[in-house]
């Protein structure tokens, strides 16, 4: 029987792309997934909703739960917590997927996206772990995993796109703080891949179907979060991993069926 059966996910921003990947995954492994997400209707340049994802996830193998709800929103953090709780008697782990992205620099950023992504990035993160804890603190294999990058303070990365920049490194921050407020009895780890990953935001904000040829898909990032979480709070927390580190740790060498084209070369993602 799997670790994760009968075990509750949830995961912020989980009607498409890595959030909806790892939805699956954990389906696979017969876990309950509760997706908090505000889409619950198809949009042309965003395909999928909660209900979309909520079945997928169902075929899976696994329980589902679609929530919509705003995380920039306490209330709304607040109900879609309680409702998991309710219809899955707990939280085992938690997964912060849900982020915003502008990459911009300081003249072009418009305050309202600066707004929007520390709302989401930051403040959503910090929001939705805090109401998720007292079921977290009575898992016996308790995780959060935030999708942000390791803190590397290359200037590049400040000065491309400042605004974007911060918000993710705030949510790296947290992980550093949690992993050591909750150390030894909750598992706090970041997760972040290695190449660019073929989602609706890289297609929409970074290159269209060329870029999407360059990157791999987010079955990668979803397998990586499945072995950090084989793992406890005793063993793995506190660490920024990288997806292909983690794969490779667990014995995996071949990434060509991850890749969206095979033939392509790959392009590494932002903060590498």
């Amino acid at each position: 029987m799997s670790f994760l059966k009968n075990k509750t996910v949830f995961i912020t921003g989980g009607s498409r792309g890595i959030g909806k990947a790892i939805g699956l995954r954990m389906a696979r492994e017969g876990a309950n997934v509760a997706l908090a997400a505000k889409t619950t209707e198809e949009h042309p340049k965003l395909p999928g909703t909660i209900y979309s994802a909520a079945a997928e996830i169902e075929a899976a193998g696994g329980k589902a739960l679609p929530i919509q709800a705003d995380i920039r929103f306490e209330e709304q953090v607040a109900a879609a917590i309680h409702k998991a709780v309710e219809t899955f008697g707990g939280i085992d782990i938690l997964v912060n997927n849900a982020s915003a992205i502008s990459l911009t620099d300081t003249p072009n950023t418009e305050m309202k996206r600066f707004d929007l992504m520390h709302q989401i990035n930051t403040r959503g993160t910090f929001l939705t772990t805090k109401y998720a804890l007292p079921f977290l603190k009575k898992s016996d294999h308790a995780h959060i995993l935030v999708l942000s990058p390791p803190i590397h303070l290359d200037p590049k990365w400040l000065g491309m796109h400042l605004a974007y920049t911060i918000s993710k490194f705030s949510m790296s921050m947290c992980v550093m703080g949690w992993a050591e407020e909750f150390r030894g009895k909750i598992a706090v780890n970041a997760l972040w891949p290695r190449t660019t990953i073929a989602t609706a935001a890289v297609q929409n904000l970074l290159g269209g179907d060329q870029m999407v040829r360059l990157s791999r898909k987010p079955e990668i990032v979803a397998d990586a979060a499945y072995e950090i979480f084989r793992h406890n709070a005793s063993t793995l927390s506190g660490r920024f991993c990288i997806d292909e580190d983690i794969l490779r740790e667990a014995g995996v060498n071949d990434f060509t069926s991850y890749a969206v084209d095979p033939g392509s070369e790959l392009m590494t993602d932002l903060f590498l």
